[in-house]
C-alpha cells in the first residue's frame, strides 16, 4: 500500500476517535469560535494559525500536547483556534475543516497538520485534501460545495483581517494570551512562564 494511503488509514482511525479537545456543539455555525478546553477556564489563549505553516505544525505536534496536559486538561487555560490562512491552500484546508462535522473539527486540524507536507507541497493538493475531508465525514459533494462556498471563504478572510487589525497579526503562529501578543512556536517552558504569569493575575 502506498505510504500516503497508509497515512490515510491512520487518519481514519484518528478522526473516528473521540476528539482530544472539547468545546464544539453539533448545532454551532461554521465560523463559531473553536474552543479547546473548558469554557470557564480563567485564562484564554488565542492561536492564529495557517494550516500550511510548518511552525504551526511543529507547535501542534510538539508543544501543544504539553500545554494541553499541564493547562487545558486541568481547566486552567482554554485555547481559541482562529484561522489565519497565508495562502490559497491554507484557505482551502481551513474551509474544509470548518465544513466538517463540528465534533470532528479538531481531528481534522490535527490530521491536516500531520499530513501537511503531503497536501501543502504536492502537485494536486485538492485531491489530497478531498481524501482527508472524506475521512472526516464529508462526501465528495460536500467537499465540492464547501470549496465553492464564497460566503465561508470571505468570512474566514474577514476574521483573519480582524485579527490583523485588532492584534497586529502578521505571521503564524501568533498567540494572544490575556491581551499579550506572543509570536512564534516558543519552547514549552517559555509558554509555561507566560501562562503562569497570566494565571497569577487571576488569583
Amino acid at each position: 500500500m502506498p505510504r500516503f494511503l497508509l497515512g490515510l488509514v491512520f487518519l481514519a482511525i484518528l478522526l473516528s476517535a473521540r476528539p482530544a479537545f472539547a468545546g464544539d456543539h453539533p448545532r454551532e455555525q461554521p465560523l463559531a469560535e473553536k474552543v479547546w478546553g473548558q469554557s470557564d477556564a480563567p485564562v484564554t489563549m488565542i492561536e492564529y494559525a495557517s494550516l500550511t505553516c510548518p511552525h504551526c505544525m511543529a507547535f501542534h505536534r510538539d508543544t501543544l500536547p504539553k500545554i494541553k496536559e499541564a493547562y487545558i486538561d486541568t481547566g486552567k487555560v482554554k485555547l481559541v483556534f482562529r484561522d489565519f490562512p497565508l495562502d490559497s491552500r491554507a484557505l482551502a484546508a481551513a474551509m474544509l475543516a470548518r465544513c466538517a462535522p463540528p465534533e470532528r473539527h479538531f481531528g481534522m486540524i490535527k490530521a491536516l497538520f500531520r499530513s501537511q507536507e503531503v497536501w501543502s507541497r504536492g502537485n494536486n493538493p485538492l485531491q489530497y485534501l478531498e481524501q482527508i475531508a472524506r475521512l472526516g465525514g464529508m462526501s465528495k459533494n460536500d467537499v465540492e460545495a464547501c470549496l465553492k462556498n464564497e460566503a465561508l471563504m470571505k468570512a474566514i478572510q474577514a476574521k483573519a483581517a480582524a485579527g490583523e487589525k485588532e492584534h497586529g497579526i502578521r505571521a503564524t503562529p501568533t498567540f494572544v494570551i490575556e491581551g499579550e501578543k506572543v509570536s512564534g512556536n516558543l519552547p514549552f517552558e517559555d509558554f509555561r512562564v507566560i501562562l503562569d504569569k497570566a494565571l497569577a493575575k487571576k488569583q
